[in-house]
């Protein structure tokens, strides 16, 4: 997993942290009303570093390299596995932490799945690149049951957890929600990068700070602290858990859309001030997190 120095320079370690990015797609586009920058790439990435990010998943990394931000990688792989090589490599070399991957079309049998993600897992150790596995529907990971059986064979997967995807394909709030949470651990217990977004059953992208969504916020937070908590248990000094704010624009089709004060439809939020409201979200879960481990620990 991606490390930063495990000494702080005054002879002590640096523990295990909550690192916040966000991801390039969440300040694209925002219209005239959003609080956040617009502008030329390089002006929007000082304002992020500005605001307290520190790193950006984006298609430019020397551009985040620049702003002073941590770069990590992106990919989008069908079948051929020569192909995230490439592009792994190409992160790597331009100096990215780790990357992420969405592998194959939803389409594929166990055994295509397990091929897949053994050219990953095989790539990741090549390169000497951590690279996660996106949790996204029209991919391989999309239903959670094939990941679970996927992550019996091969337990050393690591994830990005996009749980968005899981909660609105799966319609995740019909049934036993604890038994779906316990179910599903053992992703929690691999998810090592996490994109930032909250979806309900019918939509993709909710206004997570609006007190209406709190049902859904809270069952996103228990994933959260639980992904958190799988990190820690296992964490080295030096060791970070990134998360991403990942709030796409409305030619996505993921936002609610709602009428303006002009009576045309605009984004029901500013994805500006929901993405520094996730952040503090997840800063809380990784300290109930850290809170959790260290009173199993003692």
């Amino acid at each position: 997993m991606p490390s930063e120095p495990a000494n702080t320079g005054d002879g002590g370690a640096r523990a295990p942290r909550l690192l916040a990015g966000v991801s390039f797609l969440t300040p694209a586009e925002l219209p005239d009303w959003s609080a956040g920058p617009r502008g030329e790439r390089a002006e929007i990435y000082a304002a992020l570093k500005a605001a307290g990010y520190e790193a950006i998943q984006t298609l430019e990394p020397q551009a985040a390299i620049d702003a002073g931000l941590i770069p990590t990688g992106l990919m989008r792989i069908f079948r051929d596995v020569d192909q995230m090589r490439e592009q792994a490599t190409r992160w790597r070399d331009a100096g990215c932490d780790c990357s992420t991957v969405q592998l194959g079309d939803g389409f594929e049998d166990d055994d295509e799945m397990a091929r897949l993600a053994e050219a990953m897992l095989e790539t990741s150790q090549a390169l000497d690149h951590p690279i996660y596995l996106e949790t996204h529907r029209a991919t391989m990971t999309q239903d959670i049951k094939r990941t679970l059986d996927l992550v019996e064979r091969l337990p050393e997967l690591r994830f990005n957890g996009d749980f968005g995807h899981w909660y609105i394909g799966h319609e995740l709030t019909y049934g036993d929600m604890d038994m779906k949470f316990d179910r599903m651990r053992p992703v929690f217990e691999r998810t090592r990068f996490m994109h930032l977004r909250v979806s309900s059953n019918a939509f993709g992208q909710l206004t997570a700070s609006d007190p209406a969504e709190a049902r859904h916020l809270d069952y996103y937070k228990r994933m959260w602290t639980a992904s958190f908590a799988g990190f820690l248990r296992g964490a080295e000094p030096g060791d970070y858990f990134a998360v991403h704010p990942e709030l796409l624009p409305a030619r996505a089709f993921y936002p609610k859309m709602v009428p303006g004060p002009d009576g045309e439809p605009r984004e029901e939020s500013d994805r500006w001030t929901e993405s520094a409201f996730l952040i503090e979200v997840a800063r809380d879960c990784f300290a109930q997190a850290e809170a959790a481990v260290a009173g199993r620990a003692g």
